[in-house]
């Protein structure tokens, strides 16, 4: 089979890897790996910081999951440790970028290490792409399933990892909605309690 063929046959896997930590919290259809790097991408796409490369930005963000395809999505409660993870990910990246020409498997791993290694200015930035992108998505859930709050651990894991000034904006402003949806939660919650505390008929003795 000739190798870019199954090189793409490999990236097309991410489609059908699902973000573990959603299936891990009964998340319904929960999205893909390849989700998640597509709007990270968009994400990179809209960055205005002129300190740094956009386009490599988008390219680190295309890439940083790649190996996934193989190795699946390992989350922190899988109980792998980060040695054993990287090692996995290296090796699967090895495989993939062999499929590649010589100058496109040295950019695809590179571009696979430097993230790894956060290594530069645009890995960090991307990273916390990453996370951002992790907890609106998780925001999402919550709208989605009515359970404002239901996701809390994903936005406890992230707190004082945000550097950036335009990934803080974003936070801020990400937060600010989520605060109001728990809060009008809490108050529907309240108002339906006294509602039916007001149609409970008194006891006859």
């Amino acid at each position: 089979m000739d190798n870019m063929l199954q090189f793409m046959k490999l990236v097309g896997q991410l489609k059908r890897v699902p973000r573990t930590g959603w299936v891990y919290r009964n998340v319904e259809r929960p999205e893909s790996v390849s989700d998640h790097m597509y709007r990270m991408a968009v994400m990179a796409l809209t960055v205005k910081d002129t300190s740094v490369n956009r386009e490599r930005c988008m390219k680190l963000a295309l890439v940083h999951d790649l190996a996934e395809c193989i190795v699946g999505d390992i989350a922190p409660a899988d109980n792998i440790s980060k040695a054993e993870k990287h090692r996995r990910e290296k090796e699967a990246m090895v495989h993939i970028t062999g499929l590649l020409s010589e100058d496109l498997r040295k950019e695809f791993y590179q571009l696979w290490e430097e993230y790894e290694t956060q290594s530069s200015s645009e890995a960090r930035l991307v990273k916390e792409l990453d996370q951002l992108e992790m907890i609106l998505q998780a925001h999402e859930y919550e709208e989605l399933e009515g359970k404002p709050g239901r996701l809390q651990e994903f936005f406890t894991s992230t707190e004082g990892r945000f550097r950036h000034p335009e990934v803080l904006e974003l936070v801020k402003n990400l937060n600010e909605e989520r605060a109001r949806n728990i809060a009008g939660a809490g108050q529907s919650s309240s108002e339906k309690k006294t509602e039916q505390n007001c149609h409970t008929k008194p006891n006859p003795l």
